[in-house]
């Protein structure tokens, strides 16, 4: 039994669906995939992919990220709480979970969450370009630190599991410092909207040994603390320079 992690699929470009549809029918079958989120802003897409990848793997499990949680595609959706609800109806229908799992040794948990500018505040610059501002809609008076306590509440009780590996994964980043130094400053602009250090105290109280994230679309692998920390992203066509393009294999179990 093995585990994978891959996220940031975004299956709205088409070479990216092909790399989803060409995956092979038999190399997985005994196999879990972690998939961290940004799969399409389409709920058809969405459910479509998570099903094809269902077929692949024994199990899928999957959190949403921001893109998953537009609404300028799908009409007649009042906001992106109201979209998330659909995205866990697409994520059922797809024969996927977005629930914690026992796998062998090893125990997965899913960490909800969202950005809380506690990795700074966003410039003038990152409210007129990120997308986030325009995409996504939250009922009157929400802020994103209240999405991001939303979310992080959903969490809440994180499990304690008793397995001697246990494997947390978000789509946001749960510490700036899991970014690279050599970072330039038009990638240090994205920092107030990467994730939030709620998301760690949870990891931490979960007793994860591993923890995967993405959002960053800066494939790394680091230990802070004590945890290891993966972000596989697949990414846009254009990001090969900076992203594997490959499913990567964190747990095996004989």
């Amino acid at each position: 039994m093995r585990v994978f992690a891959i996220s940031d699929l975004h299956v709205d470009y088409r070479e990216n669906g092909r790399w989803v549809d060409a995956l092979s029918l038999a190399d997985f079958t005994d196999d879990t995939l972690i998939l961290a989120g940004d799969l399409s802003d389409s709920l058809d897409r969405i459910e479509k992919n998570l099903a094809l990848l269902s077929t692949r793997f024994r199990q899928v499990l999957y959190v949403p990220g921001n893109h998953d949680l537009w609404v300028l595609r799908d009409k007649g959706i009042a906001d992106s709480h109201e979209k998330f609800r659909h995205v866990q109806k697409a994520v059922r229908n797809g024969g996927a979970s977005m629930q914690p799992v026992d796998c062998g040794k090893a125990s997965i948990i899913p960490l909800l969450s969202w950005y809380d500018y506690s990795f700074g505040q966003p410039s003038d610059e990152l409210r007129r370009r990120w997308m986030d501002f325009r995409a996504c809609r939250w009922p009157d008076g929400s802020g994103d630190r209240d999405v991001a306590q939303h979310f992080i509440a959903l969490n809440e009780p994180v499990p304690r599991p008793s397995r001697p590996v246990v494997i947390t994964f978000s789509h946001f980043m749960p510490r700036i410092d899991l970014m690279p130094s050599f970072a330039p400053p038009r990638a240090r602009m994205l920092f107030p909207v990467l994730g939030t250090e709620l998301l760690d105290e949870q990891i931490r109280r979960a007793g994860a040994s591993i923890h995967i994230y993405g959002h960053s679309h800066i494939n790394r692998r680091t230990v802070r603390d004590g945890v290891l920390y993966v972000n596989n992203a697949f990414g846009y066509p254009n990001e090969s320079r900076f992203t594997a393009k490959k499913l990567l294999r964190i747990y095996e179990e004989s």
